[in-house]
């Protein structure tokens, strides 16, 4: 399996020898699903809601089993996005699962199946407070096997076992979700095979 981008980099405080999977220049290694907008801006990944304000998501040409994915997010307007693993894109049908990024109060870091069970699991109400709305935040997923756990900002905020999740293979993919006014930039986009 090749990797979107082979550079190596350690992580400070994150992960040592993980591989990027966004180079901060360009989309190589990506592939666009739908209409809305990803670009690059500054070293930044953007996404938007396009005239269409429908899905859109933008997967990776790799595919992964188990790993451990590190992310950073900013949510400016509506932030509703999210990041899939294991999943697999056919036009802007999605399947696979989604660790949430939303505004505050909708579940960032919970679990959501789409097109299947629908919500897996929520965080408590109470680790909301882990999300900084309009700053930079880190989301970390670990996935093994049959077991998943997210952390933001390096608080624990889910972790299920689930046989389903556990069969799974496919791409990591970001999501814009419909509905228009959504604008989320991402970077330090890194992942380690496990």
């Amino acid at each position: 399996m090749l990797a979107a981008c082979n550079t190596k980099k350690p992580i400070s405080g994150k992960m040592m020898d993980a591989t990027s999977l966004f180079n901060g220049k360009n989309l190589d290694g990506w592939i666009i699903y739908g209409t809305e907008k990803w670009f690059v801006k500054d070293g930044e990944l953007v996404c938007e809601s396009g005239p269409d304000k429908a899905y859109g998501y933008l997967g990776t040409e790799g595919k992964y089993k188990d790993f451990e994915l590190s992310v950073d997010f900013l949510q400016e307007a509506n932030g509703n996005s999210g990041v899939f693993i294991r999943s697999s894109v056919d036009g802007t049908k999605v399947s696979g699962w989604q660790a949430e990024v939303a505004p505050p109060g909708n579940s960032t870091g919970g679990i959501y199946e789409s097109y299947g069970r629908g919500w897996l699991i929520k965080p408590d109400p109470a680790l909301d407070s882990a999300l900084k709305m309009g700053e930079w935040n880190t989301m970390k997923i670990r996935a093994v096997g049959d077991k998943l756990t997210t952390w933001l900002n390096g608080t624990e905020m889910i972790s299920i076992e689930d046989e389903k999740i556990g069969a799974a293979t496919g791409q990591v993919a970001l999501q814009i979700h419909d509905g228009g006014g959504i604008r989320v930039r991402w970077k330090n986009i890194y992942i380690k095979e496990l």
